[in-house]
């Protein structure tokens, strides 16, 4: 489906570079075409969305390994064909070793707050924190999917084994840390050869990681959570200094949550629970949101934005003051999403002026990471979320098994004493928002996608885009969109300059930035049981749709002339 330009009576102006899929049979959409390509394969060969996803998620550890890997950590938001919802948290856990001043901090300004001494929680074996991304995946697999994990890893292993071509997007990931890569040997040989970055259409081969996913495929996650594989990566993070053991791996547990739900204007949305914080505090914007008349106030105007960014304010103020591990900080989930605590807040935002709601400390999420949405004819459907957190993780590789590992230390406060604060066996808090909406009880919109910080603003306009501005789904993923803390005001370089300085002229401290967040994937649900996908060009997303199906009952080519008669 093709759309032309979308232009609002502020003059904003934007052009989709992509276009959507159209389906009847099932949608997968993910950050790269190989990706995509894997879970229609297991589609087409009987499996289901589950399938689709993890297949997907096993072939992006490959193809995006700058996001994403089977060292990570994430979150799975699924509602299974018999209308049951559940989100699956494999998002990392601090090592046992951990202690609140494990790490020494340089400052408790913004923005070198989250920063220590050495780098030594962004860089390095010792920013590495326990991994739930292979145990996730595997779990949802064996209690949803219809295929075996070998069947489903499959494609990874090839892409592993044989390579693929670079893209310009992988290239310019490596660019961007090249330096930090270059301290590695081990990744640096892989990804710097003859010390520049990997070229766009030069091919990627993984011969280490080709082994350790056909170990994985016959011996199960097991390999790593305290088997073989898991016993040479702790031996060699340890031996750099890390505070990952082998009882980490072994101790490691995924935890089945409740989604979280809230309504706007006739929405139903439902996200994840904390650790991730995204579900609560969209609904939380959107109750904030649901007092002005968007769709009278235009997409893109300063007024609209002007609002936007004051919501997003609020949430992020009470996001890092309240929201963390429920099983370390009580969080008040149902009082930050009742509509009754919107009515309070709601008069702070002041119609005319930029007002403070700054949050003490602001998190430094890596907007690195990736997301997959998958739907099939049954009824399922998968938004899955997952990260290394910074680009490459830790930037090293793990050496004979070709593992890059998460930086996920980096997302814990280095300051004793906070509710973000170190402390053994924590989960990490995320923004990730893998989203899910219902219209008069039918399914009507799964989506999600990268960004850190910046994601679950960014998930919440897509939501304005569709509701208040009509918007096309393409439309809806690719539109320009603007997010804050509470001190810098980014807004897209798409939004006109005269916009951005009326923005600016009520007070907001504005930065025109080329992209906000990454690559949005989305599946809208068509009341005749046709899907629309759609992927945004903030990424390499691709929207892959299956229609058709079986010949028809008794179809048969007759006579048959080679037949004696």
């Amino acid at each position: 489906m093709t759309t032309g330009d979308w232009r609002s009576r502020a003059g904003t102006v934007f052009s989709c570079e992509k276009q959507s899929t159209v389906a009847s049979g099932a949608m997968v959409v993910t950050n790269h075409p190989l990706a995509s390509a894997a879970g229609a394969e297991m589609l087409a060969i009987g499996g289901n969305a589950v399938d689709a996803a993890v297949a997907a998620l096993f072939t992006l550890s490959v193809v995006e390994p700058m996001m994403v890997g089977i060292f990570g950590g994430g979150t799975a938001l699924m509602r299974l064909a018999d209308g049951r919802e559940t989100v699956l948290d494999g998002l990392s856990t601090a090592p046992a070793a951990s202690r609140p001043d494990s790490y020494r901090p340089i400052s408790d300004q913004w923005p070198t707050y989250m920063e220590v001494e050495g780098r030594a929680n962004a860089v390095g074996a010792r920013a590495v924190a326990s991994p739930g991304s292979l145990k996730g995946w595997c779990e949802a697999l064996e209690r949803h999917g219809r295929l075996d994990l070998a069947t489903v890893i499959d494609p990874a292993i090839r892409h592993a084994s044989r390579g693929f071509e670079a893209s310009r997007f992988l290239h310019e990931c490596i660019q961007s840390v090249g330096a930090d890569l270059a301290r590695d040997p081990h990744i640096a040989a892989l990804l710097l050869p003859g010390g520049s970055a990997l070229a766009p259409g030069q091919r990627l081969v993984q011969p280490e990681l080709a082994d350790t996913l056909r170990t994985i495929a016959q011996e199960g996650p097991g390999a790593v959570y305290g088997g073989a594989i898991g016993a040479i990566a702790a031996e060699y993070l340890g031996r750099h200094g890390s505070l990952l053991t082998l009882s980490d791996l072994v101790d490691y547990r995924t935890v089945d949550r409740v989604p979280v739900r809230g309504t706007y204007r006739g929405l139903e949305v439902v996200g994840a629970p904390p650790p991730t914080s995204g579900g609560v505090h969209i609904v939380q914007m959107l109750n904030l949101l649901e007092g002005y008349d968007i769709g009278r106030l235009g997409f893109g105007t300063p007024e609209t934005l002007h609002l936007i960014l004051e919501a997003m304010k609020i949430a992020a103020a009470d996001r890092l003051a309240a929201t963390a591990d429920p099983a370390f900080v009580t969080t008040p989930v149902e009082r930050l999403m009742s509509k009754d605590y919107a009515h309070l807040r709601r008069p702070e935002i002041r119609p005319d002026a930029a007002t403070r709601f700054e949050a003490r400390i602001l998190q430094n999420e890596s907007p690195n990471t990736t997301h997959v949405t998958v739907a099939d004819r049954e009824g399922n459907v998968v938004s899955s979320t997952q990260t290394l957190n910074s680009l490459f993780g830790a930037k090293i590789l793990i050496p004979g098994i070709g593992i890059v590992p998460n930086n996920y230390m980096y997302l814990f406060d280095p300051h004793p004493g906070n509710a973000l604060s170190l402390a053994p066996g924590k989960r990490l808090t995320s923004t990730q928002s893998p989203l899910l909406a219902y219209r008069d009880g039918r399914i009507a919109l799964a989506l999600g996608l990268p960004g850190g910080m910046r994601l679950y603003g960014a998930a919440m306009q897509a939501i304005l885009n569709l509701v208040d501005h009509g918007m096309t789904l393409q439309e809806a993923v690719e539109a320009p969109r603007v997010w804050t803390q509470g001190q810098d005001a980014e807004i897209e370089q798409a939004v006109p300059d005269s916009v951005r300085a009326a923005v600016a002229g009520l007070g907001h401290p504005v930065v025109p930035v080329p992209h906000v967040a990454g690559g949005m994937c989305a599946i809208a649900f068509h009341d005749d049981g046709r899907m629309t996908g759609a992927a945004c060009w903030r990424a390499d997303g691709v929207a892959l749709g299956l229609s058709g199906g079986p010949a028809r009952a008794g179809t048969r080519f007759f006579p048959d002339p080679t037949k004696r008669q």
